[in-house]
């Protein structure tokens, strides 16, 4: 492939020698905890290979790493469609992980167990999964949009021991009632041993049998944080697949895995720096959430939005990138048409000078999309389309930000993965000659299982039996002359 020198270099190096490339993620951004000498161990399959063997962490540590002085800074900032807005600090952020911590022992939690969140994109979220992965309990959410059939679908594959709910969420300039729904919800999930009630639009409402988040932390004052480090393949979170075709499919996935795979994705592919702030649009239902959340780790500023992204127009994300002057702008395919579509020009009504990076996914971001971004968003930027997905919690192919964007294309492999397209026996295809997506070696965020899979059927069947030998996506995919991929939908 004709890819940019400077990041063939790094990708050849990070295929060809992956022990010294993970060694050196770790490393040079600074994780924290015990990593020992064995990097890699292979097995008899790809998805058998283990990552950092003997290492020991715990993500919360490594999203949390301050010293005094880096207290004053803010680490997340909040604002929603009613035009609510917080601010916290990383002091503050730690006080309050502090106390969720000590709330969540108090009723039990430990390692392994399962700590569920049907709530909006809020900071008490983020608390949420920073106090339970801080414990080694395993964390999953989902957008309080979805009904009770959704909730229970995923929630009730993987036995959460609490659960935190929420009074109703905005949307489009509406409030939608969920605590109607949680007794049906609490019923349908036995293995809850108390539900948490998180208010979020009416501050005085309570629900019967559950525990108001007030009174769940009552009586605790912030206390220094405690971290459970643990295996590098310890559960992270469960995320869930779609449901289209199916019930939707608990993935587990490994802690270390994710850590080290995000950041790859954001300090190499989206030039994520310490102190920069981060937008992504996004619920608590999409991975997007996740990947979010662990920007963290590179000491950067989550800024969450909460709403509708068209409401009151569809100027309210670029107002949103005006006041919190971000970085990385993170959006949708689909919400780049719609701009468009609307005939919104934000290049001529806002500012937009903090973005170095807008980041798109989602869908396939089609040719008049990459003109109109250039052209009316913002000419000055690095567009960088990426696609992979939940099952791997990060991406296949990505952005360079050392390299030129090309219309229609996403711009490169992403880094420690050996990316082809094959054709329906397993044979590399040449440019410009369509087929599926695979990846030809480990990589640390493979998926440690499904939920409820005897025998790892459905896993396999998922990833690895079409193509062996392969990690199989089920997109279908072409190379470009210039080294880009072309990604024209699905496969399966």
């Amino acid at each position: 492939l004709d890819l940019p020198p400077a990041f063939s270099e790094l990708h050849r190096f990070s295929i060809e020698h992956p022990e010294r490339f993970w060694a050196l993620v770790w490393d040079r951004f600074g994780v924290i905890g015990e990593r020992h000498d064995e990097i890699i161990r292979h097995g008899e399959r790809l998805r058998d290979c283990r990552f950092f063997p003997g290492a020991r962490l715990n993500v919360a540590e490594n999203l949390l790493k301050s010293d005094p002085a880096d207290d004053s800074r803010v680490a997340v900032t909040f604002s929603n469609e009613e035009g609510h807005q917080q601010s916290l600090t990383m002091g503050e952020v730690r006080a309050r992980v502090s106390t969720m911590q000590q709330a969540m022992v108090r009723a039990g939690v430990g390692v392994g167990d399962v700590v569920a969140a049907w709530l909006p994109n809020t900071p008490e979220t983020i608390i949420i999964f920073l106090a339970a992965n801080s414990l080694g309990a395993v964390f999953a959410s989902s957008s309080p949009d979805f009904g009770t059939d959704g909730v229970v679908d995923r929630f009730g594959q993987i036995d959460p021991k609490l659960l935190f709910a929420t009074d109703a969420y905005l949307y489009a300039g509406k409030r939608h009632d969920t605590a109607s729904r949680l007794a049906e919800i609490s019923e349908q999930l036995p293995s809850v041993e108390q539900t948490v009630f998180v208010p979020y639009l009416d501050p005085d409402a309570e629900v019967a049998d559950t525990t108001r988040l007030d009174h769940f932390v009552s009586g605790l004052s912030p206390a220094p944080l405690t971290f459970e480090r643990l295996d590098f393949d310890h559960p992270l979170f469960v995320l869930f697949s779609s449901g289209t075709t199916g019930a939707p499919k608990a993935i587990v996935h490994r802690a270390g895995g994710v850590l080290l795979k995000l950041l790859s994705e954001h300090r190499l592919h989206c030039d994520l720096h310490p102190g920069d702030r981060v937008v992504y649009f996004t619920t608590t239902g999409w991975m997007m959430w996740n990947w979010l959340t662990l920007t963290m780790a590179s000491g950067s500023t989550v800024v969450l939005y909460d709403g509708s992204p068209f409401h009151p127009s569809g100027e309210v994300l670029f107002d949103l990138v005006d006041r919190e002057r971000p970085a990385l702008f993170g959006i949708s395919a689909k919400f780049v048409d719609a701009v468009n579509k609307a005939g919104l020009r934000p290049a001529e009504t806002h500012d937009l000078s903090s973005i170095r990076t807008i980041c798109s996914t989602g869908s396939t971001l089609v040719h008049e999309s990459f003109r109109f971004v250039y052209e009316h968003i913002t000419s000055d930027v690095h567009l960088a389309s990426m696609s992979g997905g939940t099952d791997l919690c990060g991406c296949l192919v990505a952005g360079d930000p050392t390299g030129a964007v090309h219309v229609g294309e996403i711009q490169v492999p992403a880094l420690g993965l050996d990316i082809a397209v094959v054709d329906d026996a397993g044979r590399r295809l040449p440019v410009g000659e369509q087929g599926e997506l695979i990846c030809l070696n480990p990589f640390p965020s493979i998926p440690l299982r499904f939920v409820d899979d005897d025998g790892d059927r459905r896993f396999d069947a998922s990833y690895f039996d079409r193509i062996p030998g392969a990690w199989h996506q089920g997109d279908f995919a072409e190379w470009s002359v210039g080294g880009g991929m072309i990604i024209s939908g699905r496969s399966d």
